[in-house]
């Protein structure tokens, strides 16, 4: 059986919005043309709360590949909650669909709707010409959490079918700075293949003896150089133990660093410049290009470079991201956050967990909420104060 991995669509993405919604398109229908079945290992929107027009965007997708003809059906399903097609389209909710509350996902709706099997907590078994493939899906949990979700579920391998088990959570391996998440070593033995999301950098490696693989996302969001490459989609070949990597239609981005010291006074705009064309012209109109300019920050502010003129300069030809890492003055407070900043993996999201985790360390807080799950609560959607009103509980017992 060939099982296509597309994660992390992040459909409703503001900045790269038209993106977002093609190349999620483009994946999923070159997915099902290739493919008995399709999982998807979370983050199919971008937000928990996805406006009504983003839905709809997602809906159409959706229903467009519910016409599509699938070697495989689902033919089992145990877990929470039900699910409501035969299709083999499995997914489960990522951390930006994850809510704090016991209110219904986006995923859930797409499930209720019958576009999806949302197998976010349990295993559903997919058949084709009496062959079995068992998917343990675990939807995004808090890190505290994760290792009592594997726990819990991860012992529902079936007997005579190849187990796939699908997550969506960091790895200290790959975000080297909490202490909280888990290790590759750690996933449990028994599997037959371990996919996971939320990375958005494709990733392969192997667990146990057997492989382990993260597709990446199908658009740029992070805007990290570990996403210079083309954006795709794996197919695994259950029988052969095989699989390749497809890629799809997606933006070009380039990294440019910049040394600002090792250049003359009055020439770092024009050297910036031949960079930005040269780019262009290996990648395209349209492309993204993040300049990062890196020095001591009383030669950068001598040289009087203003550079949003380059940004409008090339606005035709390039989408220019503006890095000002070396316009500010470093304290030694900051370096660790510098630390976490170069990490090429790194989200925003997880970059505040680790802060918050070694400013509450710091400050000797001894809590019987985990860090992770704090933070997931004082950034939810729920109004300011209550969620005030819940963290104080938490933190003041």
């Amino acid at each position: 059986m060939k099982i296509a991995i597309v994660s992390d669509l992040h459909i409703g993405y503001e900045r790269f919005r038209k993106d977002a919604y093609a190349q999620a398109k483009e994946a999923l229908m070159m997915a099902a043309e290739r493919a008995d079945a399709i999982i998807i290992p979370g983050d199919i929107f971008d937000t928990r709360f996805p406006k009504p027009d983003v839905i709809a965007e997602a809906i159409g997708i959706f229903k467009e590949l519910r016409e599509k003809e699938f070697g495989a059906r689902i033919v089992g399903f145990e877990g929470l909650g039900k699910i409501y097609t035969d299709k083999p389209v499995l997914a489960i909710p990522g951390t930006h669909e994850r809510r704090t509350s016991d209110t219904e996902d986006p995923v859930d709706l797409l499930n209720l709707t019958s576009l999806l099997a949302d197998i976010g907590m349990g295993v559903v078994v997919i058949e084709k010409d009496g062959e079995r493939v068992a998917v343990t899906g675990i939807a995004g949990v808090v890190e505290e959490r994760f290792g009592d979700a594997l726990k819990e579920y991860a012992g529902r391998r079936i007997d005579g079918a190849f187990n796939i088990l699908m997550f969506h959570q960091s790895l200290y391996e790959l975000l080297p700075f909490n202490d909280s998440f888990l290790r590759m070593e750690e996933l449990p033995v028994g599997f037959d293949l371990y996919v996971n999301g939320h990375i958005h950098s494709r990733f392969e490696s192997t667990v146990h003896g057997k492989h382990f693989l993260i597709p990446g996302s199908t658009v740029l969001t992070q805007l990290k150089d570990g996403e210079t490459e083309k954006k795709g989609f794996f197919v695994y070949d259950t029988k052969a133990r095989t699989y390749e990597f497809v890629h799809i239609n997606s933006r070009s981005f380039q990294s440019l660093k910049v040394d600002a010291d090792s250049v003359k006074e009055g020439t770092l705009l024009r050297e910036i410049e031949e960079r930005v064309e040269d780019a262009v012209s290996k990648n395209g109109q349209g492309c993204i290009i993040r300049i990062e300019i890196n020095g001591k920050s009383k030669a950068v502010k001598r040289l009087g470079i203003d550079m949003q003129e380059i940004a409008k300069k090339f606005k035709n030809d390039a989408v220019i991201e503006i890095s000002k890492k070396g316009f500010e003055e470093v304290s030694d407070d900051e370096k660790r956050s510098e630390i976490f900043s170069d990490i090429s993996n790194v989200s925003v999201k997880d970059l505040g967990i680790g802060i918050l985790m070694a400013e509450l360390k710091k400050n000797g807080y001894d809590l019987s909420i985990g860090p992770a799950e704090l933070f997931e609560l004082l950034s939810s959607g729920e109004k300011k104060d209550k969620v005030i009103a819940k963290a104080m509980d938490e933190l003041l017992g």
